[in-house]
């Protein structure tokens, strides 16, 4: 299990792998031309295949959770919550977050919204434990 610390940390460390891997696949960079376009101002970047769009969207979906996660992680701590609730949803988000980016870049639909629902059962555990 991890504090609710780490799994604030890890989770933006996440949040920044996963922003990395979006725009490394979308630009190519393991190619001369894709670290020109990555090292540049991205004036021609090629279209998004659909791995980059779905690591893409996946680092979007994570910007919009990481405000949601910090928040009632803060709220639970202002709160004085217990800490098994706190480990135990923070450790859930982290862990479902991971492997919800694995799951999407495969392009597994349906698992990826099961893998969802247990990162958002890890912030109602939070919520909860601050009521």
């Amino acid at each position: 299990m991890l504090t609710d610390v780490q799994s604030l940390i890890f989770s933006a460390l996440l949040t920044f792998v996963m922003l990395l891997t979006a725009s490394f696949v979308r630009n190519r960079m393991w190619s001369p031309a894709g670290m020109k376009i990555g090292l540049g101002n991205r004036d021609d970047v090629p279209e998004p295949t659909a791995l980059s769009a779905r690591a893409d969207r996946a680092a979007r979906n994570m910007l919009e959770s990481m405000p949601l996660f910090v928040g009632v992680v803060v709220a639970a701590r202002y709160a004085g919550a217990p800490t098994d609730q706190l480990t135990l949803g923070s450790t859930l988000f982290f862990w479902a977050r991971l492997a919800y980016f694995g799951v999407y870049l495969a392009g597994i639909a349906y698992l990826r919204t099961a893998v969802w629902i247990v990162a958002v059962l890890g912030l109602f555990i939070i919520a909860r434990a601050a009521l």
